[in-house]
């Protein structure tokens, strides 16, 4: 009996293992600077701001954040309205050195980063995501704060009349 529960929980903790490897929101070989140009475009056509989450497959806290955004509708909606969301890999098959050059070494903060640009392709801002976090885990609250004082509404001049 103990036999049975023994492989049984081998099982189970492979299965959780590998549901976890296979979440793949980064690709170590896609052209960052292609997927910036892309996002800047669509940024364009839609009036929105740029929002790139740098970090790789291999981040926990990479695909925490993602699943919290997704758990958390209001954050998805913001990012949906105000933002173009691209994931630009960073890991040991392709830490992508001209785009994180380009970008102002977002690395220097951890992973995830993220990283505003405006609808020209600028960059207005760098998020260490630290602290965006709360209780072990990341806040609703500073995430909304963050994604609302960097869309472009809040930096359009008109507003502050």
């Amino acid at each position: 009996m103990q036999k049975n529960i023994l492989i049984l929980f081998i099982l189970m903790n492979g299965i959780a293992l590998h549901g976890q490897s296979s979440v793949t929101l980064y690709n170590p070989d896609a052209d960052a600077d292609a997927q910036i140009k892309f996002a800047v475009s669509q940024a364009q056509e839609e009036n929105k701001q740029v929002l790139i989450q740098v970090g790789g497959n291999w981040c926990k806290w990479c695909i925490k954040l993602h699943h919290f955004i997704l758990e958390h509708s209001q954050l998805d909606s913001i990012i949906q309205k105000d933002y173009v969301l691209i994931r630009i890999n960073y890991s040991k098959e392709n830490r992508n050195p001209p785009v994180m050059k380009k970008l102002d070494f977002p690395q220097r903060f951890g992973f995830p980063v993220l990283v505003v640009l405006d609808k020209n392709g600028k960059r207005l801002h760098t998020q260490d995501t630290g602290y965006l976090e709360e209780n072990g885990g990341y806040s609703e609250e500073k995430i909304k704060r963050f994604l609302l004082n960097w869309n472009s509404s809040a930096l359009n001049a008109e507003n502050y009349k």
